[in-house]
């Protein structure tokens, strides 16, 4: 008979305490502790251990063999992307996101489009009818990718003893019960525990394990913090319901870059791959509008061309209103004070409110001088000239400041048939215009962005 204990855990953290106390120690947060039963088993989960198990010993650092993670291409080039270059054997991926945002449409689609893997895609939330008639929405078959309706964790490792698998999908993490704690599925010790036995899993069969983690209403992954600590690499799906477009990012990695951005459209027969997001994510027009500028921003290493546009009207309620789509709201009201006081533009009583194109979200500092081109553009009703673009920081004193990877920038607008690119005058080191048939305009201040833009205005 397995020993039972109780014990307590908070929700936040996943800290274990002997006592209920009000605040965690450990985390700060209050009325995060809750009780839940532990049931302690001996036996081993997924396999057998032979003879007794070796003892690690410490080993000098110079003496140790480095080589490069041994990645498993899933034929998706953009996760391929945001991964670091592939699927790193024996990694833990979790993969989070807002209720039909697209997570199991996109893992199973992986699944399917591996041909030279063996996979197993564990469902505890959906029938395998509802997956084989998603698998027929994505019209694609593979005879190695097997199906599973699964919770328990006991079972699903007793069907991976038997196969010999290439890479486990776990939908959802949520879902997974373990004989050693005796609590409902999605409890934080449930979590912790069916994370820990995939986690010993991945490291010790190193075969690669996605699970996929559902998320809270303030957009967390739910359950115990400590369960993004565990995993290798935490990736976060998401995107706007009113728009067909969703965004991979990687929060963390530890085989690559998590700076990195995977596009996918969404669509009826699931998602396809953004090579060039700059062509979706710019408006096609059939005159010019006042209020737009087009802006060269850096999402890892990839450089793309998006759409911001500003309206500004007369304040006839009193107070104006400040409004941002996919912007800060406080670097916004950051650019209008450096408007009004060191360029003298007069938008105090002025309604402003600034969409980026394409519901994605945007924090690259390189997209201010578009920001407030867009807004003077809109606030005196004069289009910005056509195959303009802009990349560029702008200061609390009114300066252009310079930003990084610039002369993927001007590649990215130059590509795409932009005539002139606006940058700083500090950026321009080490570039050549002969180099480039885009004509490339540094500027150090905003004053002589407006008279070279708005030549009526100062």
């Amino acid at each position: 008979m397995a020993k039972s204990k109780t014990s307590f855990f908070c929700r936040e953290c996943g800290s274990e305490h002997s006592k209920w106390m009000g605040k965690c120690s450990v985390c700060g947060q209050w009325n995060t502790i809750s009780e839940e039963v532990i049931r302690i088993e001996k036996a081993p989960k997924w396999k057998k251990e032979e003879g007794k198990k070796q003892r690690n010993k410490p080993q000098a650092v110079h003496k140790m063999t480095s080589s490069n993670e041994d990645r498993i291409d899933l034929n998706n080039a953009e996760l391929n992307r945001v991964l670091g270059g592939g699927l790193v054997k024996g990694s833990l991926v979790l993969v989070g996101g807002e209720p039909g945002i697209g997570k199991s449409t996109l893992l199973l689609q992986v699944a399917l489009k591996a041909n030279n893997l063996k996979i197993l895609y564990v469902s505890g939330e959906e029938s395998a009818q509802q997956i084989r008639m998603r698998a027929d929405r994505i019209g694609v078959d593979n005879e190695h990718c097997y199906i599973l309706n699964e919770t328990r964790t006991d079972e699903i490792f007793m069907h991976l003893a038997n196969m010999d698998v290439d890479l486990l999908v776990v939908d959802s993490i949520q879902t997974l019960q373990t004989e050693k704690v005796d609590s409902t599925a999605g409890s934080i010790s449930q979590i912790r525990e069916s994370a820990g036995e995939l986690q010993r899993f991945a490291k010790e069969s190193h075969i690669p394990v996605f699970i996929v983690g559902h998320i809270t209403k303030d957009g967390s992954i739910a359950g115990p913090k400590i369960l993004e600590h565990m995993v290798d690499t935490v990736l976060q799906f998401e995107g706007d319901r009113n728009y067909g477009y969703r965004l991979l990012r990687s929060h963390k990695n530890r085989f690559g870059s998590t700076s990195e951005l995977g596009i996918y459209e969404m669509r009826s027969n699931g998602m396809r791959e953004v090579s060039n997001p700059s062509e979706i994510l710019i408006s096609q027009r059939d005159e010019q509008s006042s209020g737009v500028a087009i802006t060269a921003t850096m999402e890892g290493g990839r450089p793309m061309l998006i759409e911001v546009q500003a309206l500004t009207s007369s304040a006839v309620y009193g107070t104006p209103q400040r409004s941002a789509t996919g912007f800060d709201t406080r670097r916004l009201n950051m650019l209008l004070a450096v408007l009004e006081k060191k360029a003298g533009f007069k938008l105090g009583a002025k309604d402003v409110f600034l969409n980026i194109a394409g519901g994605i979200k945007v924090d690259d500092p390189a997209i201010d001088l578009a920001v407030v081109c867009s807004i003077l553009s809109s606030n005196y009703d004069l289009p910005i000239p056509d195959k303009t673009c802009f990349a560029a920081e702008v200061g609390l004193s009114g300066e252009i400041r310079t930003v990084n990877h610039a002369e993927q920038r001007i590649r990215e607008a130059e590509k795409l048939g932009f005539e002139r690119i606006y940058i700083s005058k500090f950026s321009m080191k080490g570039i050549q215009q002969k180099d480039y048939s885009i004509k490339i305009i540094g500027n150090s201040r905003l004053e002589q962005v407006f008279k070279s833009l708005f030549a009526t205005k100062d």
